[in-house]
């Protein structure tokens, strides 16, 4: 199952050229993105009204698309304005037009009813494309329901383990350290202190250096991760108390990361992910190591979540044992879950009224 009235990424800006197509697979549909003269991103069923020919072999003509199967042409809206061969064209011949907006790097599509589409339900990424902060970027194919992924992001006690050599540094300063979960109108925010856990090679300091780090992150609906770093000397997180770090407390090392998924189907996710660290503390060359770093981890993570993924599909009604450390994953299935169950309703509604967004949409 899928929230439909949400914004999903589907792609990095610089994915999206101003002459070309691009197909993606959001939520089981297939859709096809370009940009107009304006560079404003159109996303539209890939899908020809009339033979259901991909329109994503089609040929841009200006702003708008033609499908190169019988020549049918579709406006950025969706709405068919030409059928070679006859002058007459139906009211009701058109593809599905989806909501997009370009924001913070990413290209974002909305996938439900056009009527909902709220702008303002976009989460803003930390650090992309501002000038203070050096900026990596990177995607991951899973094999993989984005349920698993969200676990996997909601319960980071995991990188004692999975990331022992790469984020988890050979310490048990993750999985021993309790997180603070505060509930967010569509989400969860999880803060925690981890102490005296190895730095990383590349920051520079010796090999034995250490440090106290406040990790705190807002995960929102659909799937979308917004973690900040703030790196304190040894020491810092008992000095308050283990509260969250006073505005006068200055870290040595500051890194963001914002991430999102986006369901392919049922069985397959993608995965955005970005590195921004700040200006005055590192360089480019710090940057490259950590997105590198990143990139490391996250195989590590898709190795892990794939083969759990192939583990569920063989096993007959799969449970789960809860621990201590699910309290947010669980949180946070409950809130997509209590999400998708009033989508279904108002749908459900909608079409009792003859007013299903999909329904209005095929017709325009």
């Amino acid at each position: 199952m899928f929230l439909r009235n949400c914004w999903y990424v589907a792609g990095w800006s610089h994915q999206f050229p101003a002459d070309g197509l691009v197909t993606r697979t959001m939520l089981g549909d297939p859709v096809v993105l370009y940009r107009k003269a304006d560079r404003a991103v159109v996303a539209l069923e890939d899908r020809c009204c009339h033979r259901l020919a991909p329109l994503s072999l089609g040929r841009l003509e200006g702003d708008d698309l033609r499908c190169m199967y019988h020549g049918l042409k579709f406006a950025p809206s969706g709405k068919c304005i030409e059928i070679p061969g006859q002058s007459f064209v139906p009211g009701k011949a058109g593809v599905r037009a989806y909501p997009v907006v370009e924001r913070d790097c990413w290209v974002w599509v909305w996938m439900g009813d056009p009527a909902s589409a709220d702008p303002a339900l976009i989460p803003r990424a930390l650090g992309h494309g501002e000038a203070g902060w050096i900026m990596r970027t990177g995607e991951l194919a899973y094999k993989a329901n984005y349920e698993l992924i969200n676990d996997n992001l909601l319960d980071l006690s995991h990188l004692s383990y999975v990331h022992a050599k790469t984020l988890g540094r050979n310490s048990m300063a993750w999985a021993d350290s309790r997180p603070r979960t505060t509930s967010l109108a569509r989400g969860l925010r999880v803060e925690r202190w981890v102490v005296n856990n190895p730095l990383a090679p590349y920051l520079g300091r010796p090999a034995d250096a250490r440090t106290d780090s406040w990790q705190s992150y807002d995960y929102l609906a659909p799937g979308v991760f917004l973690l900040s770093s703030r790196f304190y000397p040894p020491g810092s997180a008992a000095a308050g108390d283990m509260a969250a770090p006073r505005p006068d407390l200055e870290p040595f090392w500051v890194s963001q990361t914002s991430q999102a998924i986006t369901p392919i189907d049922e069985k397959q996710s993608i995965y955005y992910f970005s590195s921004c660290l700040d200006r005055e503390s590192a360089n480019e060359e710090q940057a490259d190591a950590q997105i590198e770093l990143f990139r490391r981890a996250f195989d590590e993570d898709n190795a892990m979540i794939e083969a759990q993924q192939r583990v569920i599909d063989r096993t007959p009604r799969p449970r789960m044992l809860a621990t201590a450390s699910d309290g947010a994953l669980n949180q946070f299935r409950r809130l997509m879950a209590r999400l998708i169950e009033e989508e279904a309703g108002a749908d459900a509604s909608a079409v009792a009224n003859g007013q299903h967004p999909a329904i209005t949409q095929a017709s325009a």
